[in-house]
């Protein structure tokens, strides 16, 4: 079963098309990176994948059940509110910049969706909460407030955050782009961690050498199209695309 499949999405802002007939399908434990130059559209189609964007036209599928069908901007086809919560529940998401609440200690952060999303108590969900704070290296920092966190422990703490509603994809919108360089390491230790266990991920990401490491595929997207795909070899290797092939050259 594919966890999510993409067909022919677009995506306008006015006149600007940003996205432009995108085909993708990811398969159930399967990680995706998505690589190319700053305005190819790469975080307007995850954004896209949960309704932070809604495409222009094209077709979502998400458990290989159609999830949204609209065209010329008009939609076709939607999955009731109930059953798009659900599946929108399934997909949990970290941005560039952490976000999370500073008047809530780390424990209380990570606590806080399921607490008020799925309505658990919350000695339901703190020895899950918990766990997932000693699975991200943060057990000693879980009575501590945001201020007193470094970047990177603020983005693995959002990492834990997400993971607290138990979905099935993991999408990391360039999760470590707003990182001073000396922390991006602990935050791609715990994606990489993450990947080994078997989470179905689809990564933005500028980090060439953990795309090349930890993804079982390779999608690089420049102007709204997807330019070229493959493993890690391929596109690192022997890229076929002479976009792909600048694009890397540019920055390797």
């Amino acid at each position: 079963m594919s966890m999510i499949r993409t067909e022919h999405v677009s995506k306008k802002f006015g006149s600007l098309e940003v996205l432009k007939d995108i085909n993708i399908t990811v398969e159930n434990g399967e990680v995706i990176c998505l690589i190319g130059p700053s305005g190819a559209g790469k975080s307007t189609f995850l954004r896209s994948l949960n309704q932070l964007e809604t495409i222009t036209g094209g077709q979502i599928f998400i458990e290989d059940q159609l999830f949204l069908h609209r065209e010329h901007d008009r939609t076709i086809h939607s999955v009731d509110k109930k059953k798009q919560k659900q599946l929108l529940l399934e997909m949990g998401m970290v941005f560039q910049h952490f976000n999370l609440f500073p008047h809530k200690t780390v424990l209380e952060n990570v606590m806080l969706a399921p607490i008020t999303v799925k309505k658990m108590k919350p000695e339901e969900i703190k020895p899950l909460a918990l766990k997932l704070l000693e699975d991200v290296g943060l057990s000693d920092k879980a009575n501590e407030y945001p201020s007193k966190l470094s970047g990177g422990q603020k983005q693995r703490v959002a990492i834990a955050r997400a993971l607290a509603m138990q979905p099935k994809i993991m999408l990391f919108d360039e999760p470590t782009s707003a990182l001073d360089p000396e922390l991006v390491g602990e935050v791609l230790n715990v994606m990489k961690k993450l990947a080994e266990e078997g989470m179905t991920m689809i990564c933005v990401t500028h980090e060439m050498g953990f795309a090349r490491e930890v993804a079982d595929r390779v999608v690089f997207m420049a102007d709204g199209i997807i330019a070229e795909e493959g493993t890690p070899d391929e596109i690192f290797n022997n890229p076929k695309n002479p976009r792909t092939q600048q694009f890397l050259q540019s920055i390797l």
